[in-house]
């Protein structure tokens, strides 16, 4: 009776390859949004008066604790590059045309064929429903 239970729970291979097909299509939605507003909020405006105010600070803190001027000025300088660099790698994960809808499309297209494919390789389809 035990066993019985236990085989209750357990998806059927056409349920299991829905259940993916469900997961892929979100993470094809959300991951790109979440790189696009990753992207948004590091070049706003804001973020841009943030990113001054704070080689600002970093600057006068070098300068009051007595460093030279020259010095203070290079590390500030390599302060924003890290900033920038950032930028620059979120720019290149999230190129525009890698998560246009066009290839947003066609990733689902990929997807729903892939599980296709499976499905049929096990016998299913799916179209079939479940007895």
């Amino acid at each position: 009776m035990l066993e019985k239970k236990d085989r209750s729970r357990e998806k059927s291979p056409k349920e299991e390859a829905e259940e993916i097909k469900e997961i892929l299509s979100v993470v094809s939605t959300e991951i790109p949004a979440l790189i696009k507003n990753i992207i948004a909020s590091v070049f706003s405006e804001e973020a841009g008066r943030n990113m001054g105010k704070a080689a600002g600070a970093f600057y006068k803190e070098l300068k009051d604790s007595g460093m030279p001027e020259n010095l203070a000025l290079q590390m500030t300088e390599n302060y924003m590059k890290t900033f920038t660099g950032l930028g620059d790698l979120f720019k290149q994960i999230g190129m525009k045309a890698a998560f246009s809808p066009k290839t947003h499309e066609e990733n689902q297209k990929r997807i729903k064929d892939r599980i296709s494919d499976k499905m049929k390789e096990k016998g299913l389809s799916s179209e079939e429903e479940e007895d």
